[in-house]
């Protein structure tokens, strides 16, 4: 099912980069990863970037949700500001020189660290491949002009996900994920590292709550999900 969406497609990815991440879900590649932790049913991976003394994430398993309800979660920026505590400010953004499109979000963080904003462009397409429908979110940090840095925020300019999600033929899904975050600022990276060993599989549960109320929420919005939806891109 989809939804009339309320959500930013940018369009500016290629079909290959969404294949390619659609076929993560079956076949993973964790070259160069290390196995980190299992929770919920899905197993972590991470990567150091000597860069930044952080580590990527990717994230692979069965998950008990809807693939395409997730998708439409992923995207619905309106809703995520309903089941998201962090979020502060989430909305579209333009840039009016070059007609870019994309989002701007600023994140709470907890005293005493300043709050963080971001950013970005965004898409989603379903893909099928092998016959398989898989809905695919990439999104990455991206300047913008008419929105720049505000002095009380930090703003982060690294950021990546990569997301593709594919029923696995019962009543849940195979889920693939990567991740990346550099919130900057002088948070100790020890204490980055120890917060997405637990912030992510926290994340993972109130996305999976969230994908679960989507339909009473969208019912409630007066809008549609729409069953079976067409594939973008058939590979």
């Amino acid at each position: 099912m989809m939804a009339t969406p309320s959500v930013v497609n940018t369009s500016v990815f290629p079909d290959e980069e969404f294949i390619s991440v659609a076929k993560q879900v079956n076949n993973p590649d964790f070259t160069g990863y290390e196995f980190y932790i299992e929770t919920m049913g899905v197993k972590f991976y991470r990567k150091y970037r000597q860069s930044s003394g952080l580590y990527e994430y990717k994230v692979h398993g069965v998950m008990d949700l809807d693939p395409i309800i997730c998708g439409n979660v992923y995207v619905d920026w309106e809703y995520r500001k309903q089941w998201d505590k962090y979020v502060m400010e989430l909305y579209p953004i333009k840039d009016e020189q070059s007609n870019k499109e994309g989002l701007y979000w600023k994140v709470d963080f907890p005293f005493p660290m300043s709050d963080r904003d971001y950013t970005f462009i965004r898409d989603m397409k379903v893909v099928q491949l092998d016959g398989a429908i898989t809905p695919v979110v990439i999104a990455r940090s991206e300047p913008f002009a008419s929105y720049p840095e505000n002095s009380d925020v930090i703003r982060v300019d690294d950021y990546c996900q990569e997301c593709a999600m594919q029923s696995d033929g019962k009543s849940g899904a195979k889920a693939y994920m990567h991740y990346y975050d550099n919130p900057k600022g002088m948070i100790p990276t020890w204490l980055i590292n120890w917060g997405a060993k637990y912030g992510v599989p926290q994340f993972l549960q109130t996305m999976q709550d969230a994908c679960k109320n989507y339909p009473q929420y969208v019912n409630d919005q007066g809008r549609t999900l729409i069953p079976s939806p067409e594939p973008a891109i058939i590979a």
